[in-house]
């Protein structure tokens, strides 16, 4: 297939197809094709460009839209043989319309329905194509790999782009084919989407498009050039389940994610199942181990129950004993008051008497109570009078006190009258006294002309001391820069010196870094370098000019850090804070040892070379290291001799890159991609060295050095006059402001002592009225205190009446207590005789007293004891009572209790009890805690087992739910793969290799996955496609043979392949376009025009874009292939008037209208011309 180069085209957006191409291929008889063209050069080429307004014409097809500067057009040219009739498949791709797209102002496409190929050189929107698909259709921009931002798709210059792709309709569909458009707005980063020129959302396209099978997320289906790489990363087991979106109905990849999801839940199950059997296993071990401890702790437990049942059962034995000593006592003690009531009724004459004596007795011994209690009423009566009396004479007392007190303090009155009546009579004559003359504003204005003096002198001081301080700074600077150039000239003499003179005339703002490095190296972590100029130097003088000439300005002057703080710091000083702009700094973390030469020292000296660069320059290593890193001194080759053409030879073939020589250095440049002779050599002729020489000190220097210093020094003499002419003005004012404040204190002290006495005249009338209040006052107090005792006189008047009267009843009362004495006495005087007549009585009846006395003695204790024998049966029995309610062992006692004897006493008790205490003594103790241990690992085994149990149903639903998933799913899959194997296989066979497609099978379902084996060599065997045993183009052409594999088994409507040829050799490109050729269009032999019928001919299998910049010579064509060549440039041929103006690309044929068309044969014909002309 003869190829015909093509201009590349300038488009506006650079981001589109950038890979260049040497040369475009296109097939000579391609019979179906469109011209399309993208945006025109920059406004910066000054050749022709296409007139705006000229409208663009298409032959059978309707009118592309044209709009701007870049007019594109789709064309569907007149076929020489012939017509095939295309169908569609539902959901293929009928036609694509661009408008302010990427590069196209206006371009539309008619896409075939079989192979479509779509060629150009490399910038002229290919890709666009398929951009234009993928957002067209509802997707994203990340599934294309290029610009994240919708609006980024926009034509520039332009505020709007719209894509419109018609789809083929179902045979069954009303209506035609479903038409999509999106508008992308680049203001605010939105597009508008609308199905049949209806607004839609972008979920009703979405769907649209998925109802076609249409996946342009997967990369089986739609592989956009930046998505190559990415699909040839895809792991196995992506490759399965793209494989089963692209070519297996929907259900299977719904009966995969079950089973993953149901293998998933199997695993842990399973694992969960295992960690409590293994529990389960560890429990019933120890369970065994525990069992004998148990037996012996549970005998020791009952014996312990018996005796605690034996323990609780005292008090019922107790209880019978005291049952029956109250039975006892309740009889003794009734037989006891029968009898006391016997002898009571014997003895009751006898005693009747003596009661009524008692009663007698009694009785007075009541009046003598009461007439004790009247005693002391009166007494107590009496004792209030006396305390009134001593009452109101204290009163009396204090009365008298008080008149004193007043009395004393009229004299204080008097006084104080006397003496506010002097000061009257001075005050009057105060006031008599003329005024003192006093005039503040006069005062005041002459205070403040003072004050004006005062500021006037003190503003020129402070200007002379401004003054005085200016001189003083220009005076430092000066004798600074003196000593500053006294230094240098000093140092002008030295190596550092001349060095650091070389480096203020090469650049002075790295001069001034470097002297602030000097001074601050403290703020740094590590040491910071100063520039090579400084740091560094030549070993031998014959090679300066041969070192010097590897450097550039920057890096003789480079400051070098050895952290990246130190390197953000110091940029931070330099740039920020002092605003040096010529700086150079390099960070330097690695050591020399990390810089290899490309050969050893005895093999550079085998080419004539005395050695590296780096071995002829000495420094420190950290500059060195960034030497070598900058300037590749470690790989730079230095001789003082010429090159002959051999050695030239033998180093072009060498991995010496750079060589300096005597006259000129030399650096070679292989491109591999080129093949092993692909070399370029530049040359540069050697410069004198200037910075690392040493030549004599530059006298000038000098001369202006020493002008310098005698210039400053005039200037601070000068400077240091002036300054002494200041000092002098300022002592003068000085002197005369202390005048000046002087007079203005005397003016002060003058105001204030006159105006302290005519504000002291001027109060004399306020004082004079203040002091006749205070008399008048003293007066008016003199009133109210002979008032105030005249009150207190007649006070003690009455309290002196009062105190009479209270003496008169304190005597009634003496009487009234002398008359209640007597009366008591008489009362205790009865009380006495009828207490002696009841003791005689008493006495003659004792002995009968004492026996009835003796009989209730005992009749009392006999009624205690059978209270006692009562209280101690209810103690016992509300003991017996608790034991029985007990929640836990009420039963069980009782039950225990009716196994005891009726006749068993406490004693007989304590003593089973005490036998009941030695066989437990004998039975050992052994762990407290192993029965509830044993216990509730028993409780916990159980619920294992419970567990253990509903995870083995759960286990067996799972295996039989996944065991009829995978009986459906697996047979299907294992179908679909074997189908794709045998193409697969059968493309391989074609180009005399092997290749195959299993399915790898594991028990988890995540980790099924595709295996692709390949052999491409006779004596290999077949091995799995990875990116270690195969080389790239090998890989391309395994990964285009499984697409193609997929062709006729893919639900997809349409296939999208971008530049996949790019890594393939010209005999596998050769091979992959005729096995895509004979899959995409089939059928019968294109030479002979076998085409089939239109029928057969829309069965072939679903479309297929195949976009490339290039292809080969010869390449098999088929007439249902579809050649979509897109062409810019600057001499594109136009209309029939003017040919010279630029227009579109397509495939040979007739055209109407102003639309060019560009002929194909006629460019063949050219081709031709010029290779004559050129052989």
């Amino acid at each position: 297939m003869p190829g015909i180069p093509l201009r590349r085209a300038r488009a506006e957006d650079s981001g589109d197809d950038q890979e260049s191409s040497d040369e475009q291929s296109t097939p000579s008889g391609a019979s179906n094709s469109h011209a399309l063209q993208p945006s025109p050069p920059s406004s910066g080429n000054k050749r022709p460009r296409l007139d705006p307004d000229r409208p663009a014409t298409l032959s059978r097809r309707p009118s592309a839209l044209h709009d701007g500067p870049s007019e594109s057009t789709s064309v569907d040219s007149a076929e020489a043989g012939r017509a095939v009739r295309e169908t569609h498949q539902p959901g293929s791709i009928v036609r694509v319309r661009l408008q302010n797209f990427v590069t196209y102002t206006s371009a539309e496409f008619f896409p075939g329905p079989n192979l479509n190929m779509v060629i150009g050189p490399n910038g002229t929107g290919k890709s666009t194509l398929v951009c234009a698909i993928c957002l067209g259709l509802g997707w994203s921009p990340q599934h294309l790999g290029r610009a994240k931002d919708i609006s980024e798709y926009v034509k520039h210059g332009s505020h709007e782009g719209m894509v419109e792709v018609e789809l083929a309709k179902r045979p069954t569909d009303r209506g035609g084919n479903p038409i999509i458009r999106r508008a992308i707005r680049r203001e605010g980063n939105k597009s508008h989407f609308s199905i049949d020129g209806k607004q839609a959302p972008q979920k009703a396209v979405l769907e649209l498009a998925k109802s076609f099978s249409i996946q342009i997320d997967n990369l089986c289906q739609f592989l956009p050039q930046d998505k190559v790489c990415e699909f040839a990363a895809l792991t196995p087991v992506e490759l399965l389940s793209s494989t089963q979106r692209a070519a297996a109905p929907e259900q299977m990849l719904e009966w995969h994610d079950h089973l993953k999801q149901l293998r998933v839940e199997q695993k842990k199950a399973q694992l969960q199942q295992a960690t409590e059997q293994e529990t389960l296993t560890n429990l019933d071990g120890r369970q065994q181990i525990l069992r004998a401890d148990v037996e012996r702790l549970q005998e020791r437990a009952n014996i312990q129950k018996r005796l605690a049942l034996l323990e609780k059962a005292r008090p019922f034995a107790k209880y019978r004993v005291a049952r029956l000593r109250l039975v006892d006592a309740k009889k003794k003690s009734k037989e006891s008051q029968l009898e006391l009531k016997k002898l009571e009724d014997e003895v009751e004459p006898s005693l009747r008497a003596v009661n009524r004596k008692q009663t007698y007795a009694h009785q007075m011994e009541k009046v003598v109570k009461e007439r004790t209690r009247e005693v002391e009423r009166c007494e107590a009566v009496a004792d209030k009078a006396v305390q009134k009396q001593k009452e109101l004479g204290e009163q009396i007392v204090d009365l008298n006190r008080e008149i004193e007190t007043e009395q004393g303090g009229d004299k204080k009155r008097k006084e104080d009258m006397a003496k506010i009546d002097f000061g009257i009579k001075r005050l009057e004559r105060q006031l008599a006294d003329a005024p003192v003359e006093f005039d503040p504003l006069a005062y005041n204005e002459k205070i403040r002309e003072k004050q004006r003096a005062i500021r006037d002198l003190t503003t020129k001081a402070q200007e002379l001391r401004n003054s005085a301080k200016d001189n003083v700074s220009h005076g430092r600077e000066k004798r600074e820069q003196i000593q500053q150039a006294e230094s240098e000239l000093a140092n002008l003499d030295s190596q550092t010196g001349k060095q650091t003179a070389k480096l203020r005339q090469i650049s002075p703002e790295t001069a001034q870094a470097w002297d602030w490095i000097q001074d601050n190296q403290a703020l740094f972590e590590h040491r910071v370098y100063g520039p090579p100029i400084l740091e560094c130097s030549i070993k031998d003088p014959r090679y300066i000019d041969s070192i010097e000439s590897l450097f550039q300005k920057n890096d003789f002057l480079t400051f070098t850090t050895q952290s990246r703080s130190d390197f953000k710091k110091l940029g931070e000083c330099l740039y920020g804070r002092m605003r040096l702009a010529e700086i150079n700094i390099r960070t330097s973390t690695a050591g020399l040892d990390q810089f290899r030469a490309p050969v050893s020292g005895e093999q550079l000296r085998g080419y004539g070379f005395e050695g590296w660069a780096l071995d002829f320059i000495e420094g420190p290593e950290p500059v060195l290291a960034m030497l070598c890193g900058e300037v590749r001194l470690h790989q730079t080759a230095v001789t003082l001799r010429d090159v002959t053409e051999r050695q030239y030879e033998a180093l072009r073939d060498s991995p010496i890159s750079n060589w300096v020589t005597s006259k000129a250095s030399y650096q070679i440049t292989r491109r591999r991609e080129y093949g092993p002779g692909a070399t370029s050599t530049r040359v540069r002729d050697i410069r004198r060295g200037r910075v690392w020489t040493d030549q004599p000190v530059d006298m000038s220097l000098k001369q202006e050095l020493q002008a310098n210093i005698d210039g400053w020094g005039r200037e601070a003499d000068e400077l240091k006059r002036q300054a002494d002419e200041v000092n002098d003005r300022l002592e003068g004012l000085r002197r005369e402001a202390y005048g000046l404040e002087r007079e203005k204190s005397e003016l002060e002290d003058e105001k204030g002592v006159k105006q302290r006495a005519h504000s002291e005249y001027a109060a004399l009338p306020t004082r004079l009225a203040q002091e006749r209040e205070k008399l008048e006052s003293l007066r008016q107090a003199g009133t109210q205190l002979r008032n105030r005792l005249q009150k207190v006189v007649e006070t003690i008047d009455q309290r002196t009446l009062e105190k009479g009267r209270t003496a008169l009843q304190y005597t009634d009362l003496v009487a009234k207590l002398a008359a209640a004495h007597e009366q008591l006495l008489e009362a205790q005087i009865m009380a006495i005789e009828a207490k002696s007549d009841v003791e005689a009585l008493m006495e003659r009846n004792r002995s009968v007293k004492d026996m009835l006395e003796a009989r209730r003695r005992e009749v009392v204790v006999l009624a205690k004891e059978a209270e006692e024998a009562n209280k101690a049966g209810r103690l016992l029995l509300q003991q017996c009572q608790r034991v029985l309610s007990d929640e836990d062992s009420g039963d069980e006692q009782r039950e225990f209790l009716t196994t005891l004897p009726e006749t068993q006493t406490p004693e007989e008790l304590e003593g089973e009890i005490e036998s009941e205490r030695t066989r437990l003594e004998l039975v050992h103790e052994g762990n407290p805690n192993a029965i509830a241990e044993y216990e509730d690992r028993e409780k916990a085994i159980q619920k294992l087992r419970d567990r253990l149990e509903r995870i083995g149903h759960k286990l067996e639903e799972l295996d039989a739910a996944i065991a009829e998933i995978r009986g459906k799913w697996e047979p299907k899959l294992d179908q679909l793969v074997e189908k794709i194997s045998v193409a697969f296989s059968e493309n391989f066979e074609k180009i005399g290799c092997a290749g195959q497609v299993e399915v790898y099978k594991d028990d988890d379902f995540d980790q099924w996955a595709i295996q692709i084996q390949v052999k491409f060599r006779e004596n290999e065997q077949l091995s799995i496609l990875d990116s270690h045993r195969q080389s790239g183009g090998e890989r391309a052409v395994s990964t285009i043979f499984y697409l193609m594999a997929l062709q006729s088994l893919s639900r997809a409507p349409f296939r999208v392949v971008d530049e996949i040829n790019q890594g393939m050799d010209p005999r596998n490109e050769r091979i992959v376009h005729e096995r895509m050729v004979d899959i995409a269009c089939g059928g019968g032999d294109a030479s002979r025009g076998d085409l089939g019928t239109g029928e057969e001919a829309g069965k072939r299998g679903s479309q297929y874009f195949l976009i490339t910049p290039k292809l080969l010579h010869g390449l098999k064509y088929h007439r249902r292939m579809k050649i979509h060549c897109i062409a810019s440039g600057e001499f594109m041929p136009g209309s029939d008037n003017d040919s010279s103006r630029r227009s579109t690309g397509a495939q040979t044929g007739q055209t109407g209208g102003d639309g060019g068309s560009l002929d194909f044969g006629r460019l063949l014909e050219v081709k031709k011309a010029l290779a004559i002309r050129v052989a």
